[in-house]
């Protein structure tokens, strides 16, 4: 019989020992504090909230835990999830207490973040690279991730990594998911998170050459001094690679990079980790876990005009609780 204490051991053996320690002792277990008054939160790798000793017949894996998964774990009788990212008590839970909704169903929660960046190439070798550099706290700063790679022999211009990363992440099927839902829904403004915010470059063009590449997260704090300190560490870079996180194209690091005569490409967007690192994490618990139903929660975030959002009855509903109880409120 498998339980939650078998998931902890489980997490372990894949991340090298970063999971089975105390939390005072271990260095993957990080407050995240950006300065925003009470929004502080811990990651703890391992167990969050759960009875070690309750059996797991079915796991989930999911990016970011949010009622919906909850709600979903609940109704398809999963024992416990797995998140890639930290679990904060109320934000995670529709704005209640963790433990109480968690206790409803009797789910386990897991987190790793920090404690998996690092553990495979993956991201890397979807972008076309082999990293001969990595650091995942690049100028002293917890979580702020680089890698220094060379481009895989196929890999010849700008445009062969935005082919490779769309054969990858199966855009095209995205693509005919989104038109079955605009006909379904007789909305042909709805548009799809991973599609908008698919790989573009930004300096450069398709048929510019590639070698050598800074892979970076700007969401993890990488700022232009970085990129300085970056180049003159890689001297031989020809590229920057952005990925998870987008950036606009006035952001200083974009015209920093331009400043040093650097191309700059935009790869993957956050939507899409739960493929680069959240489907390698349920297959290594697939393997660990012989005996368990792994499934993988996906989010599929649309954007639709409101006048096109539900069915006729929803819409007539939602226009009259704002023009009867909300738009009334603001002109007494």
């Amino acid at each position: 019989m498998t339980t939650i204490h078998d998931v902890v051991l489980a997490l372990d053996n894949l991340s090298g020992g970063r999971v089975n320690r105390s939390v005072p002792e271990n260095p993957f277990s990080i407050w995240k504090d950006s300065g925003i008054h009470g929004k502080r939160v811990l990651e703890s790798p391992g167990l969050v909230w759960g009875n070690p000793t309750r059996p797991v017949k079915k796991l989930a894996v999911a990016m970011t835990v949010s009622e919906h998964d909850i709600e979903l774990a609940a109704a398809t009788g999963v024992d416990a999830i797995v998140a890639h990212h930290p679990i904060a008590d109320a934000a995670s839970s529709g704005g209640v207490t963790l433990k109480n909704y968690l206790n409803l169903s009797g789910l386990a929660v897991l987190e790793l973040h920090e404690a998996f960046h690092g553990l495979h190439p993956g991201i890397a070798f979807l972008h076309g690279h082999q990293v001969r550099y990595a650091d995942i706290h690049y100028g002293g700063v917890e979580g702020n991730v680089l890698f220094v790679g060379t481009v895989f022999p196929e890999i010849k211009e700008l445009g062969d990594i935005l082919h490779r990363l769309d054969s990858f992440m199966g855009l095209e099927e995205e693509k005919e998911l989104l038109k079955m839902e605009q006909e379904i829904r007789g909305s042909s403004s709805a548009i799809e998170a991973s599609l908008v915010t698919q790989g573009r470059i930004v300096l450069g063009s398709r048929e510019s050459t590639v070698k050598h590449v800074l892979h970076i997260f700007p969401h993890t704090g990488f700022s232009s001094d970085h990129l300085r300190q970056a180049k003159e560490q890689f001297p031989e870079t020809d590229t920057v690679l952005a990925s998870i996180s987008r950036v606009r194209d006035d952001s200083e690091l974009v015209r920093e990079a331009k400043r040093m005569g650097l191309q700059f490409v935009i790869g993957n967007c956050h939507v899409l980790e739960i493929l680069e690192n959240g489907l390698p994490l349920a297959y290594a618990l697939e393997k660990l876990l012989p005996d368990v139903e792994v499934v993988v929660f996906r989010e599929r975030v649309t954007s639709i005009p409101v006048r096109e959002m539900g069915g006729e009855r929803i819409k007539e509903y939602a226009e009259k609780m704002a023009e009867n109880y909300l738009v009334k409120k603001v002109n007494v």
